[in-house]
């Protein structure tokens, strides 16, 4: 599980293609590397992904072809950067809202500046996305402020632009999207309820 409090943001080092998925290399993490070993989970953009390898500041993990098909991280290149949180441990603070790394699907950048950003969102995944709601944002944690039947908008603070990959984004590039896990648990609860 994760908050969607973005920890540190790292710059991609590698992608190499394999037969079967790809490995990511990311750099500039050694801070937030301190208390992860190999085996353990990190969340890149919102993925939840495995520490296959790390060495300094720097870790690698292997990218399923899911990963691959459902994610932005399959077109990264070498200098891209990347927002980074480890996972919550028993007793840290809960100032996100609960995300478990799945991400659902890619939105396009209809607009950023410092104090906006807005996305289009999938309509598979409009009916989980509620005024006021929280969505996972390339695995920040954003309060949705304004919406329509194809885009949320979300009011960002100085902060989160200077402190994630906000302030490299622009319009037309995707974002990974993940939506409140409670309301996708609760609405197959309500299907299966029916039958």
């Amino acid at each position: 599980m994760f908050t969607g409090i973005v920890q540190a943001v790292g710059r991609v080092e590698l992608l190499e293609r394999r037969r079967a998925g790809a490995r990511l290399e990311i750099d500039g993490a050694a801070s937030l590397l301190r208390g992860l070993k190999r085996g353990d989970s990190i969340a890149v953009n919102g993925c939840c992904l495995t520490i296959v390898a790390r060495r300094g500041g720097r870790f690698a993990a292997d990218l399923s072809s899911e990963t691959l098909e459902k994610t932005t991280l399959g077109g990264m290149a070498r200098g891209i950067r990347v927002n980074l949180e480890p996972p919550l441990r028993a007793g840290d603070a809960l100032s996100g809202h609960l995300m478990q790394g799945h991400v659902e699907a890619t939105g396009r950048v209809l607009e950023i500046a410092p104090e906006l950003l807005c996305v289009a969102i999938p309509a598979s995944l409009l009916r989980y996305v509620a005024l006021k709601g929280t969505l996972a944002v390339d695995g920040i944690s954003l309060t949705v402020a304004r919406m329509d039947r194809r885009a949320a908008q979300f009011a960002i603070i100085p902060h989160t632009f200077r402190h994630t990959n906000l302030s490299h984004l622009r319009a037309g590039m995707y974002v990974n999207l993940e939506t409140d896990p409670l309301a996708r648990h609760l609405e197959r609860l309500l299907e299966a309820r029916k039958k």
